[in-house]
């Protein structure tokens, strides 16, 4: 099978089943950018190593990639047709799960802090940025067309993961974190930043 199909030259790609859209379609948009997420997640997994201590969470990134791919999958499926793996409730719910848990070993978010940190961290705080994107795109589609609703409650909850998945893996590598106000507080009476 060749990887190049010559089909999308002139402006246009196929949903699953082969409807012919454009590649602005809002449908294209939506599932181009879960694709664009999975692959920053998949950078974040590389920067982290493969130490037996991050088994779990690497397995927990893994499992969101599966999912994400999910999510495409709907996003790209034309109303009206079932798709073979749908997002439930409780691929929603595991995600809080795993929210509460890395939670609760952080400490408490007072203020706004800015990405960065370990390369993992800041991958993952790149891929939150990313899934919101692809959260706003989804909600474009869901405006237009039907779409499985707990697709967008997915999205929402997996930036939220993985903004505490990036302070996780910050906290764990002993990277500290940058809080807004003290990143730069305004040129001193000097004209230098402070």
């Amino acid at each position: 099978m060749k990887i190049y199909t010559k089909s999308g030259d002139k402006g246009q790609t196929s949903l699953v089943y082969g409807k012919r859209v454009s590649k602005n379609n809002v449908r294209v948009h939506a599932y181009g950018t879960c694709d664009e997420a999975n692959s920053m997640i998949g950078l974040a997994l590389a920067a982290l190593g493969n130490g037996e201590e991050w088994a779990s969470f690497r397995q927990l990134l893994q499992i969101v990639q599966t999912k994400l791919f999910h999510v495409g999958a709907e996003l790209s499926t034309p109303p009206l047709i079932k798709v073979a793996w749908p997002i439930t409730d409780e691929d929603v719910r595991y995600l809080e799960e795993q929210i509460d848990e890395m939670d609760a070993s952080l400490p408490p978010l007072t203020q706004f802090i800015l990405p960065g940190g370990h390369l993992c961290g800041a991958a993952l705080h790149a891929a939150r940025t990313i899934v919101r994107r692809a959260e706003r795109a989804a909600a474009l589609v869901w405006k237009e067309e039907e779409i499985n609703p707990i697709v967008l409650a997915y999205l929402n909850r997996l930036s939220d993961l993985l903004f505490v998945a990036a302070r996780f893996v910050n906290h764990l590598e002993g990277c500290s974190e940058s809080i807004l106000h003290q990143a730069y507080s305004g040129p001193n009476k000097q004209g230098e930043a402070n």
